[in-house]
């Protein structure tokens, strides 16, 4: 009778070893950071795929105008990011993941900008207001929490190689851009050969930070408030695009010159719905005379690059 209950407490014993050993490897890889933040980010995902911008964007609807002003703001927060990435280029919490000569968009972006703006056009642009406040957190995390930078990089950057090929031929089909990539820089990583792996890379790299789980989660609620800054930035966009279409309706066509000092757009302005587009220097009215259609001017794919990253989450 003993023997018999020996066997059968040494079985249970040996399958609670094999059910610990599983549920520690789950836990094991549920730790990592990269699921960490798959997992953790869902709800801001789908979020991000049910704004106007991703479906008008997958439709091809973008215009030229507003797809400048995306840029602007990409631009800027690039600039933060890059800033801090720098600055902490050393620090333990972030060094394995510093690629400065196979991520860094500031270059590109500016080649970009220069494109659309003229060579003086850091004379003419400023930051929008709601890139402003993601820029403002990226500075903020740069210098006083650090390790939660790796939230905004990875966010950013692993979206952009995910969909940044699809994204740039849509752009330069819809906008007819120079298939020599005038305009669409940002897209193109040149010292990158091969994104699926460089992804792979990248999370092996974040996984193998030396983060106690606090820390991880701590990472991924930022993460989650870096797609709250972009969304931000959609909305106002929106809202630009939308003063554009409502004012052509109501006044016709406007006439432009095409001159002028961007800085005095009401785009920029606190309270856009006050007065917005009333100047005659906004050099984004000079867009809508050239618009022939009244139907076209409903169309509203502003936010098309920033939402590049979070529309190739779904892809990686």
């Amino acid at each position: 009778m003993s023997a018999e209950v020996e066997t059968s407490e040494g079985v249970d014993e040996s399958e609670k070893k094999n059910s610990g050993a599983l549920e520690k490897e789950n836990q094991m890889r549920m730790a990592d950071l990269s699921e960490l933040l798959k997992e953790g980010t869902k709800e801001a995902h789908d979020r991000a795929e049910n704004t106007q911008f991703v479906k008008d964007f997958l439709k091809g609807n973008i215009k030229k105008e507003l797809f400048k002003l995306a840029t602007t703001a990409l631009y800027f927060t690039y600039s933060a990011l890059e800033e801090e990435m720098e600055r902490n280029k050393d620090h333990p919490a972030f060094a394995p993941l510093y690629f400065p000569m196979e991520l860094h968009r500031k270059e590109a972006l500016t080649k970009d900008m220069e494109y659309f703006f003229g060579e003086n056009w850091e004379e003419q642009v400023q930051c929008p207001k709601a890139a402003q406040k993601y820029v403002e957190r990226i500075h903020y995390i740069g210098q006083n929490e650090p390790e939660l930078l790796v939230a905004h990089a990875y966010t950013r950057y692993m979206g952009d190689l995910s969909g940044g090929q699809v994204l740039k031929k849509v752009a330069q089909r819809a906008l007819k851009l120079p298939s020599t990539g005038e305009g669409t820089q940002f897209y193109l990583f040149e010292n990158v050969d091969n994104a699926q792996q460089f992804k792979q890379l990248y999370r092996a790299r974040m996984n193998a930070l030396d983060l106690n789980m606090k820390t991880k989660e701590r990472i991924v609620e930022e993460a989650n408030k870096a797609f709250e800054y972009n969304m931000q930035i959609y909305n106002e966009l929106d809202q630009a695009g939308s003063t554009l279409a409502r004012e052509t309706l109501e006044d016709g066509f406007p006439v432009h010159d095409g001159k002028g000092d961007m800085r005095k757009c009401p785009f920029y302005a606190a309270e856009q719905d006050k007065g917005a587009l009333e100047g005659s220097s906004c050099p984004f009215r000079t867009a809508m005379a050239v618009l022939r259609k009244p139907s076209l001017q409903f169309i509203l794919a502003a936010g098309v690059a920033l939402a590049a990253g979070l529309l190739a989450w779904y892809y990686m």
